[in-house]
């Protein structure tokens, strides 16, 4: 709706301009937004104002807390922290504007090992060579702060209101010693120990990596080995059912005789092999072997698989497999057999459950010191934790002949050559699987026993189960999720080989190892990184660390070197930021424990929200939140995940400020960026791609030019002098009314079940349906014509305006800018100095009026109807402007047209009937309801009982109006004008 839609009437030369009668748009309020200078301009309004921190800490309401989950400090922003941190504001904008004391603390995982490698990288080979733990932490830390700085001013640019000059940052003093705190308690409370267990060690980063640490690429192979273990002992009652099916234990055991046959995808871990496990309950088959067809002798007479994969298991190692006898698992424990490839005996063992006929032959190769599943069979055998490889991931000599070979390049091949040698490699196939790699190196990792320190997740798994269950989860599926995940994990590995990260604060006696950690260390290290920061345990030696009286014995301790899991470290953001532990002071009084809510992606229920439920859980025995939302991941418009390589990247900068060819990239602004994020249903993933990013700037202009042309009628418009009573406004107002309060509670309840794509939909339909293709077509003439303080222009100045706060203030925690912008540019004096401050849109109960609905929907469905007869004049050129016609209705009898009729005699009635007429609303100059056609019918056309004829419109053009009327030329101030328009100048 512009102002060129505005009848555009210029008299002959020497005579008025009529157009200069007409009350044309006048704002300040551009089409254009010129998001690029704009948005900047009104950030300042904003900080000058001091808007977020007066609301956020003067609100009257109650405190509204969404604890931030702290992006990684490394790296531009992407779109995916725009999703994340866009919809974090989104929430607390609507809070504040509800009259909560929504204060947002953004925080910054600052710790761990992308950091360090980024600064590795930096430095030359001398460089490195010089370089010591306390050097490679404060390059560390001024690396982390720089990053930090060139994110706050992205997620600033995005107009994200949070306490900037005031985040949390893990590497801050305070949030260290309440880390420490949350270590402390659960060591207090025996959650916490040191063993040598299985862990998944990175070779690349040579450190520990927990499970949120890992990814599982597409399309990795390992080498798929099946290899026979030759029997050297026999327990006496197999033995005996053997000797009884033919097969003396004699024979058995000697060279060439009996074997169990076992498969793996890790061939480098056999010289760790100390048993072969199967399951006591299964069915396993003694087989006589033979070669299939022309195939080669094997190198044993007999192997032992699982009954139910004998099959499979002879046509796919090509082998005759003649079942000799049938027994139970139960009944091959005991049995001994040789290594091999080195000089050592090992038993068959009763494992567990993850003993299956899935795959494989039934009959587990067991390296307790390479898997988690092995090392717990291990244990209940008491076998030793062989593991013989270093952090390097090289065989060491414990490995024998392998020695030195490493494990992810040329292990493998040497073992496989091997054990071809040795006569005993039944089979070799390249195998493709889920493995793990390091998610930071984008390399294979491995299980490896190590020395480490674990939270034993045993100790408090099922108060960790309860507390998920009191915790509200969106969507309801992320409570499955996390359940599941809680239920089967392992204990937790906390302790990391690196050093920019927060210490173990623990001591190892330099004789015994024993290990010192209790209460008064632990209280003593807090209070030390309290006051001096982390950097403390590395500036220190031990006399310096130790409290009394352990100091005077200094020389007997050695401090640990290994860090804390940076997951530990988010993970107690609760106690650090939120005052979740007793000695742990939040930041901002307005924030509480546990939080109202979490905001992050999917995958954070095997990362953040998990270590956060896991430390508050063991430290309080509650969750640290009280609901969980969740969001997908962004993708491109054919659904593709982001990347350099295909060329899909979408660069929310570019995106926000332009690209360097503005013409092909141009600055659509921060608005359309938060657009998009209102717009997708989050809950699944996302997409955003050039198309997407145009029909999101298209949405954002028509929502755009409405409020233009709301505040371009309002120039002359007081609402203390012309406002009219709701009871006098006309019906068309009332309805306008309707749909406000309609589009406030439908809004009102999207923003509070975090929908947002509704609201993104209610929008566009409430301005381009109901106020630009409804109302605002129809108060046209009304709002140009009509004399400027006439009732009824003023009636609908009333409307617009009543419209426009509303609309600015339902728009604002999404196109916050834009709402602003509006703010600012209402012509009339407001209370408020920005739209933040009037509140939460609402509507008077007197504007519900429902009623109005189902007469308006008719009406509505009869202009289509009439529209398009018009078009097809307009098309055939027998007809121009609307106003140019006359329509005659007609409606049959009969239940067809009954709404209709009832709608028709319900505008009849209205006391504004020069507002609520049938003409006005279809843009004609003339209507006739039945009687007899006009002279020269257009064009006709009959739906469901109605009738409707299209003809020329009797009279003449009024040259202000543009109305076709019959008294043209009877007033000779005016000639060119109708009666109306000469009572109006007049």
């Amino acid at each position: 709706m512009t102002a060129s839609s505005a009848p555009d009437s210029t008299a002959a030369a020497g005579q008025i301009s009529y157009k200069d009668t007409l009350n044309l748009l006048q704002t300040p309020f551009s089409m254009r937004a010129n998001a690029k200078h704009r948005e900047p301009e009104i950030q300042a309004f904003w900080a000058e104002q001091r808007l977020y921190e007066r609301l956020s800490q003067q609100n009257p309401g109650e405190a509204f807390t969404l604890h931030d989950g702290p992006p990684y400090a490394n790296g531009a922003l992407h779109v995916g922290h725009a999703l994340n941190k866009i919809l974090k504001d989104i929430i607390n904008k609507t809070a504040l504007l509800q009259g909560k004391r929504a204060r947002f603390v953004p925080g910054w995982d600052c710790h761990g090992l992308p950091i360090e490698l980024k600064v590795l990288q930096g430095l030359s080979s001398g460089e490195r060579a010089e370089l010591t733990p306390l050097s490679l932490r404060h390059k560390a830390h001024a690396y982390a702060l720089e990053q930090v700085e060139g994110q706050k001013t992205g997620f600033r640019r995005w107009g994200i209101w949070a306490d900037w000059d005031q985040p949390y940052l893990t590497l801050q003093r305070s949030y260290e010693a309440a880390q420490i705190g949350v270590f402390g308690a659960m060591v207090l409370a025996g959650h916490i120990y040191r063993g040598l267990k299985p862990v998944h060690w990175s070779p690349s980063s040579r450190t520990a990596l927990a499970e949120a640490e890992l990814e599982y690429p597409d399309g990795h192979t390992s080498p798929s080995v099946y290899a026979a273990f030759p029997a050297v002992e026999l327990p006496p009652a197999l033995a005996t059912a053997l000797e009884a099916a033919g097969l003396p234990a004699q024979a058995a055991t000697a060279a060439g005789g009996l074997a169990v046959a076992i498969w793996t995808t890790t061939p480098w871990t056999l010289p760790a092999n100390l048993a072969v496990s199967v399951n006591g309950r299964l069915d396993y088959a003694i087989c006589a072997v033979a070669p299939a067809a022309d195939g080669p002798m094997p190198a044993v007479s007999h192997l032992v698989v699982a009954a139910e994969l004998r099959e499979s298991l002879e046509s796919g190692l090509g082998l005759s497999l003649t079942p000799l006898l049938a027994v139970k698992g139960d009944a091959l424990e005991g049995l001994v057999y040789r290594h091999p490839l080195l000089e050592r005996t090992s038993p068959v063992v009763i494992g567990g459950d993850y003993i299956t006929t899935e795959a494989g032959t039934g009959l587990v190769h067991t390296a307790p010191g390479h898997g988690v599943d092995d090392f717990n069979t291990g244990r209940k055998y008491n076998l030793p934790v062989l593991c013989p490889v270093d952090e390097a991931g090289n065989l060491t000599a414990e490995a024998g002949p392998f020695a030195g070979t490493n494990v992810l390049k040329d292990a493998n091949p040497t073992i496989l050559s091997a054990l071809e040698a040795s006569g005993l490699l039944l089979k070799q196939e390249r195998y493709e699987h889920r493995y793990p790699y390091d998610w930071r190196t984008k390399k294979p990792t491995i299980f490896r026993a190590t020395e480490q320190w674990f939270a034993s997740v045993e100790g408090f798994r099922q108060a960790a189960l309860d507390a998920i269950a009191a915790v509200e989860w969106l969507p309801a599926s992320g409570r499955n999720r996390i359940e599941a995940m809680v239920s089967e994990r392992g204990d937790w590995c906390i302790s990391r080989q690196r050093t920019w990260g927060v210490p173990i604060p623990v001591f190892y006696h330099r004789d015994t190892g024993e290990v010192l950690l209790n209460a008064t260390t632990l209280e003593h290290i807090q209070g030390l990184i309290a006051e001096h920061g982390a950097d403390v345990w590395w500036e220190r030696d031990e006399a310096g660390l130790l409290p009394e009286p352990y100091a005077a014995e200094a020389a007997q301790w050695r401090k640990g070197t290994d860090t804390m899991d940076v997951w530990f470290d988010s993970g107690s953001s609760w106690a650090g930021v939120l005052g979740g532990i007793a000695n742990g002071t939040p930041r901002a009084p307005e924030l509480h424990y546990p939080a109202d809510l979490y905001l992050e992606g999917s995958d954070q229920h095997r990362g953040w929200f998990q270590s956060s439920l896991l430390t508050s859980v063991a430290v309080n025995g509650q969750a640290p939140y009280k609901r969980v939302l969740t969001h997908g991941f962004t993708l491109d418009e054919k659904g593709r995940k982001m990347s350099k390589s295909l060329g899909n990247v979408v660069d929310p900068a570019v995106l926000v400020e332009g690209g360097k060819n503005e013409k092909q990239e141009p600055a659509y602004g921060a608005d359309v960026l938060r657009l998009w994020v209102s717009s997708v249903d989050y809950s699944a993933d996302v997409p955003l791609g050039p198309g997407i990013v145009k029909q999101l700037a298209d949405v954002y202009r028509k929502v755009r030019n409405t409020a233009r042309y709301l505040l371009g009628n309002l120039h002359d418009f007081d609402p203390e002098r012309d406002a009219v009573p709701y009871e006098a406004l006309p019906l068309l107002d009332q309805w306008m009314l309707q749909r406000t309060a309609a589009l406030i509670d439908a809004v009102s309840g999207d923003f509070e079940r975090f929908e947002f794509y509704r609201f993104f939909q209610a929008l566009q339909n409430f301005c381009v349906v109901d106020l630009s293709n409804v109302y605002l077509d129809i108060a046209k003439d009304r709002l140009y014509v009509s004399a400027a303080t006439d009732v009824r222009r003023r009636s609908c100045q009333t409307v617009l305006s009543l419209v426009v706060e509303r609309l600015a203030g339902l728009i604002a925690p999404v196109l916050c800018h834009m709402a602003e912008d509006i703010w600012q540019n209402l012509p009339y004096p407001v209370a408020e100095a920005s739209v933040f401050e009037r509140g939460w849109p609402t509507a008077p109960d007197s504007w519900r009026q429902p009623q109005l609905e189902p007469p308006m929907e008719r009406i509505a469905a009869l202009r289509a109807l009439v529209n398009r007869q018009l078009e097809s004049c307009r098309s055939s050129g027998s007809l121009g402007a609307s106003l140019e016609a006359q329509v005659q209705l007609e409606l049959s009898e009969g239940e067809s047209t009954a709404a209709l009729r009832s709608a028709l005699d319900w505008l009849a009635s209205s006391p504004h009937p020069g507002v609520d007429n049938l003409a006005d609303w279809l843009l004609v100059s003339q209507l006739q309801q039945g009687g007899s056609p006009p002279a020269a019918v257009l064009a006709d056309t009959s739906e469901d009982g109605v009738t409707v004829r299209i003809a020329k419109a009797d009279g003449q053009k009024c040259e202000r109006c543009w109305h076709y009327e019959t008294d043209i030329g009877q007033h000779s101030a005016h000639p060119s004008l109708c009666g109306r328009c000469v009572a109006v100048l007049s």
